[in-house]
């Protein structure tokens, strides 16, 4: 028998999924790099990124360079776990 509970709920959007799998292979990533990665909206990935950080699945760092504000983003250990646990448990619901 098949546990789809193990699937994380935040997780389950295509947005959200992206910048977890963009985090875990960068270090960190930013607004921009982010949102032509993934082809998406500033509020789509305003939004989105909210949701992991508020999950305490990725750090948000804001700061200036120069006189522009740049916002970058990271995973964090607790995020790396629970994308990991995500994945495994998507390659047992397909049988891998």
């Amino acid at each position: 028998m098949i546990n789809i509970s193990q699937l994380n709920k935040e997780f389950e959007s295509r947005v959200r999924l992206g910048i977890m799998s963009v985090l875990m292979v960068n270090d960190w990533v930013d607004f921009s790099e982010m949102k032509s990665l993934l082809e998406i909206t500033d509020g789509n990935l305003a939004s989105h990124s909210n949701a992991l950080e508020k999950s305490n699945y990725i750090e948000v760092k804001k700061e200036f360079v120069g006189k522009k504000p740049k916002t970058s983003y990271r995973v964090t250990q607790n995020g790396r776990t629970a994308f990991t646990e995500h994945l495994n448990a998507l390659e047992k619901l397909i049988g891998k």
